[in-house]
């Protein structure tokens, strides 16, 4: 594994929840904040979900849900394989 390449607008918790889409499959800001022992609560984990779904790290399971999935891109990322900074960078007043 080579060694991953943050953009600058990501933080610790953003690679946490990458990484626990990747071991469950999938899912919610809810689940997030029970299962983290980052102190995430379910609004800034929906934020950080909404910040990697725009930089196409992430992404809904279908149109409008509220549970998460890991992308091809994020998994590439964990991998090490894909430079953030070359995602689309999020607007966290459209975000």
């Amino acid at each position: 594994m080579s060694e991953r390449q943050p953009a600058e607008w990501m933080c610790n918790l953003d690679e946490r929840i990458m990484e626990l889409l990747k071991r469950e499959g999938w899912a919610t800001a809810r689940h997030i904040e029970r299962t983290m022992r980052m102190n995430a609560s379910k609004g800034r984990s929906y934020e950080r979900l909404r910040m990697l779904t725009y930089a196409g790290l992430v992404a809904p399971i279908f149109e409008d849900s509220t549970m998460y999935e890991l992308t091809r891109e994020g998994q590439m990322y964990l991998a090490g394989e894909l430079d953030a900074q070359h995602q689309p960078r999020p607007n966290p007043q459209a975000v």
